[in-house]
């Protein structure tokens, strides 16, 4: 196993039950091409709610995802694109505002630059740090939704953003994790934008649309509209909930819960069907009705946060490119047309779009953020110089993806 000649890219998705990895190099006849080449997941048992509780558990499992993602490429893997998940992770909005003071008052890249680092000059507590920031628009002299001021001229200039923070100590011991498993991260950025990035389209993007990552422990949440990060949450509930939920209310252990819910959870199926599995060469019979009712009380409670999550952007129905679930739970059979009801908007499973290679396993909704991982390493890494800061990167631009994104994105 050897390096590779061209450069590599390296999505790593640390889950709450799985870690994924996807290693991505560009075409070298068409750049615009993406060929996946390599890929890799393994359990996770070192993190709950997609935080880390044993950085062991949670080591073991980057290197064995990473291991595979190597065998198949033939690559070593030094660094990736990481995620950062888990409940302790929120979004807040801010303004920042600055005067043009140049003779002929013309917007420059150094004075946008100046502004969006106004807006990042906001009272955290001492245990929370920024990772990410979004600037979704300027204002100019009162002149509102301008993408771009840069060349037009004036006096007083603003700009909106959406920050990320994070608590500090769940920060260092995922970075601790993989400081033992040897991978240096080259950019951390939420789950919620990598996800977007690998399912949505331009289109989509413009219009508005809400990605649901729904995963094991965590629930990521993000609206993209006009092409900008409009709001990230994450809810902690996922997969793991519907589990221990059929485990109390069928009263069976949570291996032959997990079994249930795989084999025989539906939503919208009204059928009363007796469901029977084996595990551990046991039989085991249960009620079809009363699976689906406890499948179906968690799911709908999932989907009542996430619509608390619109109504607080005043985005609930309005949101013309729908809904998008990805994640290992968005396999749950007849989630789209759930969620469709519960939401009264367009919803539909995500699927990883523009990818060549090895994209049988990949297209997996539930390989989208890892996916998309590997897309932003792509997209940011062209735009990091040696001089950088490896804590910091400044007035990045990820091309039409969405939008310009900078900020403290730890590496």
């Amino acid at each position: 196993m050897s390096d590779s000649a061209g450069p590599t890219f390296v999505g790593l998705d640390i889950g709450t039950s799985k870690v994924r990895c996807v290693v991505g190099v560009r075409d070298q006849n068409d750049p615009s091409l993406i060929s996946v080449i390599g890929h890799g997941s393994s359990v996770n048992q070192g993190m709950r709610k997609g935080v880390v509780m044993h950085i062991d558990d949670a080591t073991e499992a980057i290197i064995q995802a990473i291991t595979e993602a190597e065998r198949i490429s033939g690559i070593q893997i030094h660094t990736a694109t990481v995620n950062v998940n888990g409940g302790h992770v929120t979004g807040l909005n801010s303004r920042g505002v600055i005067a043009i003071s140049s003779p002929d008052r013309e917007i420059t890249v150094e004075d946008r630059e100046r502004v969006e680092e106004a807006a990042t000059i906001v009272k955290l507590p001492p245990n929370r740090e920024i990772v990410q920031v979004f600037a979704k628009n300027y204002r100019l002299d009162g002149q509102d939704n301008l993408k771009d001021p840069v060349g037009m001229h004036g006096v007083r200039l603003e700009v909106d953003c959406h920050i990320v923070t994070a608590a500090s100590p769940n920060l260092r011991n995922l970075d601790l994790s993989l400081e033992k498993a040897q991978v240096q991260p080259r950019h951390h950025t939420v789950s919620a934008l990598a996800a977007a990035e690998a399912v949505l389209d331009r289109k989509q993007k413009e219009a508005g649309t809400c990605v649901i990552d729904i995963g094991a422990g965590t629930t990521n949440l993000s609206v993209i509209e006009d092409g900008e990060i409009q709001h990230v949450a994450v809810i902690p509930m996922g997969g793991t909930h519907i589990t221990n939920d059929l485990a109390i209310g069928l009263k069976t252990d949570l291996d032959v819960a997990e079994a249930v819910k795989l084999k025989y959870a539906r939503l919208g199926d009204d059928s009363d069907k007796p469901v029977r599995v084996t595990v551990d060469d046991h039989a085991h019979n249960f009620s079809g009705g009363e699976v689906n009712m406890i499948v179906e009380a968690r799911v709908e409670e999932l989907l009542e946060y996430v619509e608390k999550e619109l109504q607080r952007i005043h985005r609930s129905r309005k949101l013309p490119g729908g809904v998008v679930i990805v994640g290992g739970t968005a396999l749950l059979p007849g989630l789209a047309d759930y969620a469709k009801e519960k939401l009264q908007l367009p919803a539909r499973l995500g699927k990883v779009r523009g990818l060549a290679g090895l994209v049988d396993t990949v297209d997996s909704p539930a390989f989208a953020t890892a996916a998309g991982l590997m897309l932003l390493d792509i997209l940011l890494t062209p735009y990091m110089s040696d001089q950088t800061p490896t804590h910091q990167l400044m007035g990045s631009n990820i091309g039409s993806s969405l939008g310009r994104i900078w900020g403290k994105i730890k590496p």
